[in-house]
């Protein structure tokens, strides 16, 4: 897997990213020969996205914008196993991270890794808008923090 990231400048920050996501591809399977692209923008630039593409009027942690249809990425059956193809871009509000770490007693290391991993199953097609999908996507978050040493 190759990660592009955008405003991400510590190195230490990078390479616990790549190891979660590294850990969730190997957990669901999915092939190495994807690309993912992680921002981190301001408050005004997230609400923007958010009002823009969710129609959501208010800043948030985290947004996906997957390229595939949800199980076309897990199933392999969208990617060309010759080439890199682009599963999708998460953005992630470095100031709302910080805000949620104060508040849930963690640092802001673990909490950007949650978000991005957070992010990355989305990309995936996991979702938790129904309660059954929520316990899937939920468990393999605990599950894959766990494995990464990064329970809450």
């Amino acid at each position: 897997m190759k990660i592009n990231f955008n405003r991400v400048t510590d190195k230490e920050l990078k390479q616990k990213i790549s190891d979660i996501l590294a850990i969730a591809q190997q957990e669901l399977k999915v092939k190495d020969n994807i690309v993912v692209n992680i921002t981190f923008v301001g408050e005004k630039r997230i609400r923007e996205l958010n009002r823009q593409f969710r129609n959501v009027d208010r800043v948030t942690d985290v947004l996906s914008f997957p390229m595939f249809e949800p199980n076309e990425v897990k199933s392999g059956e969208m990617l060309d196993f010759n080439v890199q193809s682009d599963i999708g871009d998460i953005v992630i509000c470095k100031k709302r991270a910080m805000w949620q770490a104060k508040e849930y007693g963690h640092s802001l290391l673990r909490e950007i890794c949650f978000l991005s991993l957070h992010g990355f199953l989305h990309v995936l097609g996991y979702d938790h808008i129904e309660k059954d999908d929520e316990k899937v996507m939920f468990e393999l978050q605990d599950k894959i923090l766990t494995k990464a040493k990064m329970e809450r």
